[in-house]
């Protein structure tokens, strides 16, 4: 079994960043409210996760979350191409997130990541 990352990828609605540093805490989009959990996703998936899923949306952020803050909460399950993807079976806390920005892509379309100051 490969190493899983220490980081993962949330992408939220200028609305849904405000909530999660006014509340300290974000309980999910509709779809994670729908599905039980909520959808992060690795490095390698982020910028496929934001092409299927935010296209054409615009004020957009990505937010780097430290999973082991979330400790035994995220549940790697298989989703789209059969790939792991890293789920949260709680809210999550806005001391999770180490990094987080206006979403913005690097010349080659790629999302890029956000750094932490």
């Amino acid at each position: 079994m490969s190493e899983r990352p220490l980081l993962a990828y949330k992408v939220l609605t200028a609305s849904q960043m405000a909530e999660l540093e006014a509340e300290g805490t974000f309980a999910g989009a509709p779809i994670d409210l729908t599905d039980g959990y909520i959808h992060l996703s690795t490095d390698a998936q982020l910028t496929e996760t934001v092409d299927k899923h935010f296209s054409g949306q615009d004020d957009l952020h990505v937010v780097a979350v430290d999973l082991a803050v979330l400790g035994d909460a995220v549940k790697w399950e298989p989703s789209r191409g059969g790939q792991d993807f890293p789920h949260v079976y709680a809210d999550l806390p806005l001391n999770a997130a180490v990094a987080y920005g206006p979403l913005e892509r690097d010349e080659d379309g790629r999302v890029r990541l956000p750094i932490a100051s």
